[in-house]
């Protein structure tokens, strides 16, 4: 029995990990001006003599900048805007001032006032992708990523970036276009091969999913990182067992590494053993309490083993943390629906269908609540609308995937 994950989680791990994401901030931090912007000089001319001051204040926001002082850089490119109201590169900056506080919202928005004002500032897609990356929206992290890759086919960062958010997003056959040009530089790095391994895997690709297995082998290494990811990738080939063995040896190496006792969790699970399962998700929750896929996983065990007030209160823990996760939303539909509380079965099943509104599981649900309610010709076009999806064939497909995908929800961390 294996439990599904909130979206196949795939992004960037913590820094022992991370292979190329590295700071939010790679690309250059500051855009010197030859001048002031090109609409201050059709609006409103600046004079001569300011022009000096622009430089000066840019070098000197550039130097607070490399120096690691944000608010004297803030200020510094605060006050190129006093002077230049439309400098896409003072926005730029302000922007990379906000990633490095992983203000997220803010940092996009900047950026995208500098696009709009100066679209030909250099960097400034990476640092759009990376923002929405960091914010979990890795549909829309692809376009700009697949935009500095097609100008800068060589840009490691780039192109292992949008091979991440591809492989979030299901898209595993276009993952491993992109991702493929990166072996000869990255196949030493375990976490590359097993973001790799994933997209193999998922596409359907067994040649290329043994030869990453046995480069992962051949690399070695007695790190506790190291044992961890190969780990997952034997639980990914449904081999447990072997994954509990590379776990302890994890373990023996690094007691206290982060997502170990998850993923040794998911192991137990895997291999029937219920109660050390639960053990593992709970040791877990103690070393990461905010982590939402501990109690998630907790709900499916418990909703499994019948104990569905645990069960609620495990999801309703999980949601609490991350209200978008589809997986507990549909968890606690299933519970509501078991016990005849159709209301509460309609709230979480709306919930998630706004996150998924192609589930055909949520349909299906929604179909038999509304039903249950009395509300026959609704509830007649919900398993309708569920039916369609099933005969498409595309929502088949990916509930097999689903049943047999492990959660990862490490590689979600921001370094």
């Amino acid at each position: 029995m294996l439990f599904p994950s909130r979206h196949f989680c795939l992004a960037a791990l913590f820094s022992a990990l991370m292979p190329c994401c590295g700071e939010p901030t790679a690309m250059p931090a500051v855009y010197p001006p030859s001048g002031p912007s090109q609409a201050s000089k059709s609006k409103n001319p600046i004079p001569e003599s300011s022009h000096t001051n622009l430089l000066v204040i840019f070098a000197e926001g550039e130097a607070a900048l490399r120096t690691g002082d944000l608010p004297l850089a803030e200020k510094k490119f605060r006050s190129i805007l006093a002077l230049d109201p439309q400098s896409g590169s003072a926005y730029a900056n302000l922007a990379v001032i906000a990633m490095r506080r992983k203000q997220w919202d803010h940092a996009l928005a900047l950026l995208q006032k500098a696009h709009k004002l100066e679209p030909q500032i250099a960097g400034i897609e990476l640092n759009i992708g990376l923002v929405q990356f960091h914010r979990a929206n890795y549909a829309a992290a692809i376009e700009p990523l697949s935009s500095v890759v097609r100008d800068q086919p060589d840009s490691q960062q780039a192109r292992y970036l949008l091979g991440l958010c591809q492989v979030f997003t299901e898209q595993f056959a276009e993952a491993l276009t992109t991702l493929d040009p990166l072996w000869s530089e990255m196949s030493a790095d375990v976490m590359y091969l097993y973001v790799l391994d994933i997209a193999a895997q998922s596409a359907g690709d067994r040649e290329l999913d043994e030869k990453i297995l046995q480069r992962m082998l051949q690399i070695g290494g007695n790190t506790a990182e190291y044992h961890l990811i190969l780990a997952k990738a034997y639980l990914n080939r449904q081999e447990p067992e072997k994954a509990l063995t590379e776990l302890a040896q994890a373990s023996a190496a690094n007691p206290n590494l982060p997502f170990l006792h998850f993923n040794s969790g998911l192991a137990y699970v895997r291999s029937g053993d219920n109660d050390r399962a639960e053990s593992e998700f709970r040791q877990d929750i103690v070393i990461e309490p905010d982590l939402p896929d501990n109690d998630e996983q907790l709900g499916f065990l418990y909703s499994h083993l019948q104990r569905n007030d645990e069960a609620e209160k495990a999801f309703r823990d999980a949601l609490r943390y991350d209200p978008k996760r589809t997986a507990s939303l549909l968890g606690l539909t299933k519970l509501y629906l078991q016990e005849q509380k159709y209301k509460q079965a309609l709230a979480t099943v709306d919930a998630a269908l706004k996150l998924a509104p192609n589930s055909q599981n949520a349909h299906f649900m929604r179909g038999q609540a509304l039903l249950r309610e009395g509300r026959r010709e609704e509830g007649r076009q919900e398993l309708a609308a569920a039916q369609k999806l099933l005969n498409s064939g595309l929502e088949k497909d990916r509930a097999a995937l689903n049943e047999d995908r492990v959660p990862n929800p490490e590689l979600t961390q921001q370094p």
